[in-house]
Order: structure tokens, then sequence, then C-alpha cells
């Protein structure tokens, strides 16, 4: 099948035959037909990152090598552009509404929604505003109100999913997680996509409809390995570390896809106690082998004030830990970049990965250990995979791509 240029060399057709695996998503869809013309309406919470979705999309449509391109089928296939206007103006109340600015009528419509972005801002009686999640949900259900009826299928890619903390009830407390996902199910939504959600059980609350939950670790690699391109990856010298029990399953793949050791941290928290609507965190407990000497990834979700993480990071410092790599799929910095600064300064943490899911202020960009993995193509690949209607087995699955990196990554030493 294919002609190794090496002979003998088992690390080059390693390589090539974990593109093998990958490669049957793209001639599934050089042989699938669309489900319907693609649209995306890339709300203003997420333009920035729509705009890049819909290059990377333009630009696999044009290296297409489909023969079949003019038939009536394919008419609205390979476009300059597959982004649609879409806004929601306020009236002098705050009110607003959901405009559509051109037709979408037998579209495969894929909504994008940013609810973290707090940028955006209104005014309410001259009041100015900043948007909270609560204001991104009801102008993605305006946007969705003006497509119902009229798009074939309408898909809604919200990476930070809308109240996903709360998605268990303690005591007298509401489900907001789950009635926002009955809530767009029951507006027409055909399927939600998101990122790393908080607890993906949440799901449970729409058994028989569509939720797709994807993890960046393979971007969180390929990023960590540009910006350290020395990085031993290897039980020696290199170990995972979750910051508490509810992101094990994260540091046990992590850990597992690597080859390396995997550690834990447990918070005692003062249950007796409410500070900000939380349990403070007493103490990190840790569980796991001696560190001295290795480099750390603590992986984690997200990182709000980042108190709990940077305390972590402290802790593994003073265990002996050489370098300290800090990788979320959401960096909200709640707080600000004071104590990251101050951490970074103090030898605490070495880097801090995030991806670019979710709004991210200009002065983060200006850190000199911030990275940032950008999921943009990760995203196109979704859409487009899910467009004709294909399996995204693959996608779902990044240890193949992990392992190609690592093999490049080790070939270069």
């Amino acid at each position: 099948m294919y002609t190794y240029w090496t002979a003998g060399n088992q690390q080059v057709q390693n390589i090539v035959k974990i593109q093998e695996n990958i490669m049957p998503n793209i001639k599934l869809m050089e042989e699938a037909l669309p489900v319907a013309p693609l649209k995306i309406a890339a709300l203003e919470s997420c333009r920035e990152l729509g705009q890049k979705v819909n290059d990377y999309i333009v630009r696999f449509r044009q290296d297409t090598l489909r023969e079949s391109l003019d038939s009536p089928l394919f008419s609205s296939y390979q476009l300059e552009n597959y982004l649609i206007e879409c806004k929601c103006p306020r009236f002098g109340t705050g009110e607003a509404k959901g405009i559509i600015g051109e037709s979408i009528r037998g579209k495969d419509l894929f909504l994008m929604v940013d609810v973290c972005n707090y940028s955006l801002t209104y005014t309410v009686n001259g009041h100015l505003n900043h948007m909270s999640p609560d204001d991104h949900y009801q102008d993605l259900k305006r946007i969705i109100s003006a497509a119902t009826g009229k798009a074939h299928r309408i898909n809604v890619i919200m990476p930070f999913l809308y109240e996903s903390r709360q998605h268990k009830r303690t005591k007298r407390e509401s489900l907001d997680c789950a009635l926002a996902l009955e809530e767009l199910m029951e507006m027409g939504v055909s399927d939600i996509i998101t990122f790393d959600a908080h607890d993906p059980r949440v799901q449970n609350a729409i058994p028989l409809q569509g939720f797709d939950n994807f993890n960046p670790p393979y971007q969180f690699m390929k990023a960590l390995l540009r910006a350290e391109p020395d990085l031993s990856v290897d039980k020696d010298h290199l170990m995972v570390v979750s910051p508490d029990e509810g992101a094990m399953h994260r540091a046990v793949y992590f850990s597992n896809v690597l080859g390396v050791n995997m550690g834990m941290f447990y918070k005692r928290r003062d249950y007796s106690t409410v500070v900000g609507g939380k349990n403070p965190i007493v103490a990190h407990e840790f569980l796991g082998d001696d560190i001295k000497g290795k480099n750390v990834i603590i992986v984690d979700d997200m990182i709000s004030s980042g108190e709990s993480m940077l305390d972590v990071a402290k802790q593994l410092k003073e265990r002996g830990a050489g370098r300290v790599f800090v990788c979320t799929t959401f960096g909200l910095f709640t707080e600000g970049f004071d104590k990251f600064d101050d951490y970074y300064e103090n030898g605490y943490i070495d880097r801090v990965i995030t991806t670019n899911l979710t709004y991210l202020p200009p002065a983060a960009y200006e850190k000199p250990y911030f990275v940032v993995a950008d999921l943009s193509k990760f995203i196109a690949l979704i859409i487009d995979s899910l467009n004709h209607d294909i399996t995204i087995g693959s996608v779902l699955n990044p240890t193949d791509k992990i392992h190609a990196l690592l093999e490049r990554h080790n070939s270069k030493k």
C-alpha cells in the first residue's frame, strides 16, 4: 500500500500506519453526500473563533478530490464563506431580538456561542452591563428561534457548556444545566457539541438526543512540545498530576497515552463554612509516586480563579518537581493574572496552556508563561464530518494522533 523510503525504519512505518488510521475519515467525506448545504452562524461572542473555523472548512473543501462537484447535489459545496450574518440588537430597556441576515431554509446550520465572553457589553436605561453567561444563552435561543422551522437541521457548538458547574443538586438547588439542555432540544436543536464538560453525565438529561463531548489532549501536547521542544516524555522524566478527584479521569487517560506515571491531590474542605458560594479548601493532600526531579503536567477542565491550581503547583515545587506545566481547557482567570504572574516569578509554574475555546483577554497573550492551544481546525473537522453524517470515532479518540506526535518529537532528539 505504501512504499517506505527508509527500509527497516520502524519509526517511519509506525507514523505512516497511524496516518492510515486517520485517513479513512477524509476518504469517507469524499464518498458521502452532505446532509444539507452547510452554514455556520457564529454569534458575536464567538466571531473570531468562527472565522478561523470557516477558513479551515473552506480550505478542506477546496482541496477535495471529488469528481462530481458539477452535480446539483454539490451546488453549495465549495464556497468562499460558510458564515452567515446573525445579530441580537437590543432596545434601550435591555430587551433584545435575534436576526438572521440571509436565508437558511434547507441548510445544515451550526450555531457557535461562547457563554464566557464577558468583554461584550450592552446598555440598560443608560447603564453599561457586561454580558453574562445568562445573556449569551438567551441570545443563542433568540437565533435558534429565528431559524426554527426553516433550517434543515440545527446544531449548537457551545465549547463551555452553559451552567455545567451546576450539574447536580445539593439540597434545595436548581438543576440549571439539565434544564438548559432540555430547553434547547425542545426548541428543535438536533445535536449539542461541547468540550470537556465539567461532568459529562449531565447528558443523561437528554438520553434520546445528540450530545457530543470532545477533549483536547492532543492539542495540549502539540502546544506543550512546541513551547518546550527539549521535554522528555517518559516515566523517568515526566509525570501527570490531577489537582483533585474530579479530574482523575483526565489524568488517567493522559498518563496512559503518554506512558508515564500519575499522581493526585485531594481537597480537604471546611464544610462548616461557605465562601463565595463554595466550601473553602483547607489543604491539598498528595497521593502518588515521588516526583523529585521530574517535570509535571497538571491537567484539569478549567481555571476559574486559579487559586486551587496554583496551590497544587506550589506544593509540587516544594516536593522537588522540575518544571510544572498547567494544561486546562478553559482559562477563565476570573480574578485576573496577578497571582499567576507572582507564581511564575517565584518559579512555581513554568507554563499555562489553555485553549482558544473561550474568550481570552489581550493581556493573556503578553504573559511569558502563557501558551494557546488552537482548536479551530479541530472544530472545523468536527463540523465537516457531521455535515457529511459520517463517523467521528477517529476525531473523538486522539490516541493515535498523540502517539504520532510523540514519534515525531522523539525522532528529533
